[in-house]
């Protein structure tokens, strides 16, 4: 049997695992052969979702995916698994024990005494993420929603400044009125950085169908308020055909002009 090259990272929340898998990603010429595996996300797949999108061609596996993630072992020249702050560093690896792999540590400067410390064969020092002494996860998915992008600006606004509780960390990917999907990252301590538009066509036909969701790690999150405000966010299936409609117009009269 071939054996891959297999990574696994795992760090504190913020630190940047997905960025530094991106960095090597990004160094190798045909992803074809390149497998990224993120377990414990559930349904909530925003890091896997960009990783397909940006690099289309890699295989892409999460929760429920196990089976076809070792099956399709053999046949990889290259593994990326990435281990979320929440998971149990050795259950989450148990799978893996027959297999030879590379242990990365992506952490905040300076970060010295924790467990990935002692687990990790090489310690990447990412960005200056802080982090709270209890850490509450959060998430939701928004598959099928259409977000009003001012409303989203205002929403993402009152999370990265203390309204919904002490937020650490918080990334989404939402569908906008415009047709866009685009993609949102916060890391406390770390300079903000304006939304992203995936490489993904627009929606300009009823509800979308790929994925969206919500991911906020922090300290007293109001989670019931957090729900609900986003709920207010998103648009109803009769705006949603009339801002499809506006933008088509806009769209024709730009190719015919």
């Amino acid at each position: 049997m071939t054996i891959p090259s297999i990574t696994v990272v795992a760090g504190l929340s913020g630190a940047g695992k997905t960025n530094w898998i991106y960095q090597q990603i990004r160094d190798i010429k045909s992803v074809d052969k390149l497998i990224y595996f993120s377990p414990g996300s559930g349904n909530v797949i925003v890091d896997q979702t960009r990783i397909s999108t940006d690099f289309p061609g890699i295989q892409v596996f999460g929760d429920g995916q196990e089976i076809e993630f070792l099956h399709q072992l053999p046949k990889a020249d290259a593994v990326y698994v990435e281990l979320g702050f929440y998971l149990e560093l050795k259950s989450i690896l148990s799978g893996l024990d027959n297999l030879t792999y590379r242990a990365v540590a992506v952490l905040p400067p300076n970060t010295k005494n924790t467990e990935y410390n002692s687990w990790a064969e090489e310690i990447v020092y990412g960005a200056p993420a802080q982090t709270t002494t209890v850490e509450n996860l959060w998430r939701v998915a928004t598959t099928g929603q259409v977000i009003d992008e001012n409303s989203l600006e205002e929403f993402w606004y009152e999370i990265t400044h203390g309204a919904y509780g002490v937020v650490s960390r918080a990334k989404g990917i939402f569908d906008v009125n415009d047709g866009r999907s685009l993609y949102c990252d916060f890391v406390a301590g770390v300079p903000q950085t304006d939304f992203l538009e995936l490489d993904l066509p627009r929606c300009l036909e009823g509800r979308p169908q790929r994925f969206g969701g919500l991911e906020v790690v922090g300290k007293n999150l109001d989670e019931a308020t957090l729900k609900q405000t986003l709920s207010d966010c998103c648009l109803s299936d009769s705006l949603i055909v009339q801002y499809q409609q506006q933008v088509k117009e806009i769209l024709l009269a730009e190719k015919q002009g």
